[in-house]
């Protein structure tokens, strides 16, 4: 990927706001495509707290690194922990589909009905 381009956005904003024509803005800014007008413009709002950046969080930060162990129990059954239960806000009766992680190594759990 190539390396991004240094800006002033302040100027950049002031020129999207002034009505400036996007093919006017690309000239002024030595733009190559349409798409990166949009994708500068919003960079410098974010850049200037004008627009809230998007934030991603990793599948590691949402798995909880004190869960306990759950185990297959004599009826084939998988028990999970009433305080996990409890915490998660799941209520008797709730139903789920289960299914597979692709890499094979764990499951999903996603509410059908509460």
């Amino acid at each position: 990927m190539p390396r991004k381009k240094k800006i002033d956005t302040k100027a950049l904003i002031k020129a999207v706001e002034s009505g400036l024509s996007r093919r006017d803005i690309m000239t002024q800014f030595g733009f190559n495509h349409p798409n990166q007008v949009t994708a500068y413009y919003l960079d410098a709002l974010v850049e200037t707290g004008r627009a809230k950046g998007i934030v991603r969080r990793r599948l590691k930060d949402k798995i909880s690194v004190k869960a306990k162990p759950i185990k297959v129990n004599q009826r084939d059954s998988l028990v999970i922990p009433r305080e996990k239960v409890e915490e998660l806000g799941y209520k008797v009766g709730d139903t789920f589909s289960v299914n597979q992680i692709k890499a094979g190594d764990g499951i999903s759990l996603k509410v059908q009905s509460r």
